[in-house]
């Protein structure tokens, strides 16, 4: 088997899964959910020095919660946690969460990224998350949108603004890989002052622009402390289990740092999930190491599609990368 990309190129393409976003225009923030038909095995790593989470310390391979019902990616800095709460109503009215003697409770993580300074109206009487994560839960399915979209709406790097993004890679074993990922990072997405990205070398197929490799001239770093984030999922069908998916989103980790300059700062709480289908047979250490690889790799690809992929919107604060270089309006 040939390695490539998935059919859709996107996190769904690890069978089962479904994505979905909400957003508001006029707060310019929204959510994106990753969910499926059952609950999922997961893991979690944080490297950023300002993370915004729920749930996630239940995560770690010693806890009696193995699995979880859906996983939520969203702006608002941490008024953005409430989203969790509204695709808990909609599981829960699913008949979906871990049985409690009658009840079910279900588990769902979240992290978020800071987009309150973007110039939306943040002046609401009541918090939108909850219900801009229950509108993202209805509106999950295979195909999603990329760039500005769901928790990438309002998004921002260091000079253009962010998105959502996502890629994946089918192994010549026939495991598939796949990232989601919300760009909002304290650094920069593109290489001096030109379109190139940092992630150029793993670009599959001219996926973001095809324009290879740029020259790597310092950028000044002007976006405001405390504003920033990278936040991601990633995802694969081989059956891991919950010290093995640990191991995964550290090394996607890598991908963070092959896409944005400078990455993991005191600013940016940047965080990745890693979530397993459980589809495919389990796998000894060459192959987890191959799979964090690809996971890597995948989220590099994600974040430079997540910033390629953005629209250029009435007032924006930055400009988007095709209204910038002029490149991709055709």
């Amino acid at each position: 088997m040939t390695e490539a990309p998935g059919p859709r190129n996107l996190i769904t393409d690890v069978a089962g899964l479904r994505v979905g976003h909400s957003h508001e225009r006029a707060l310019r923030s929204g959510v994106t959910v990753l969910c499926a038909d059952m609950p999922l095995r997961a893991g979690v790593h944080v490297m950023g020095g300002a993370p915004g989470a729920r749930e996630t310390e239940l995560l770690a391979p010693d806890r009696l919660v193995q699995k979880v019902d859906a996983l939520v990616l969203s702006g608002g800095s941490a008024f953005g946690l409430d989203a969790a709460s509204g695709v808990m109503e909609g599981l829960r009215k699913m008949g979906r969460g871990f049985p409690v003697g009658d009840m079910r409770v279900p588990i769902v993580p979240a992290a978020i990224l800071f987009d309150l300074a973007n110039g939306g109206a943040k002046d609401w009487l009541h918090n939108p998350y909850a219900g801009m994560g229950r509108a993202a839960l209805d509106n999950a399915t295979q195909g999603f949108a990329l760039g500005t979209a769901g928790a990438g709406y309002g998004a921002t790097t260091a000079r253009l603004k962010g998105g959502i993004g996502s890629a994946s890679w089918v192994l010549a074993s026939g495991v598939t890989v796949g990232a989601l990922v919300a760009v909002n990072p304290v650094g920069c997405v593109t290489m001096g002052q030109g379109p190139e990205f940092w992630a150029a070398p793993f670009e599959y197929g001219g996926e973001f622009g095809g324009l290879g490799v740029g020259t790597a001239a310092p950028v000044p770093l002007t976006k405001l402390s405390r504003e920033a984030t990278t936040i991601a999922i990633v995802a694969t069908d081989a059956a891991l289990d919950q010290a093995q998916l640990t191991r995964m989103a550290i090394a996607a980790h890598d991908g963070i740092a092959r896409a944005i300059v400078p990455s993991h700062t005191l600013f940016d709480g940047d965080l990745v999930f890693a979530v397993s289908t459980a589809a495919k047979p389990k796998v000894e250490a060459p192959a987890l190491l191959e799979i964090g690889h690809a996971a890597s790799t995948c989220l590099a690809r994600a974040i430079a599609r997540g910033v390629y992929e953005a629209e250029a919107l009435p007032d924006d604060a930055l400009p988007s990368w095709r209204a910038r270089f002029g490149i991709g309006n055709e």
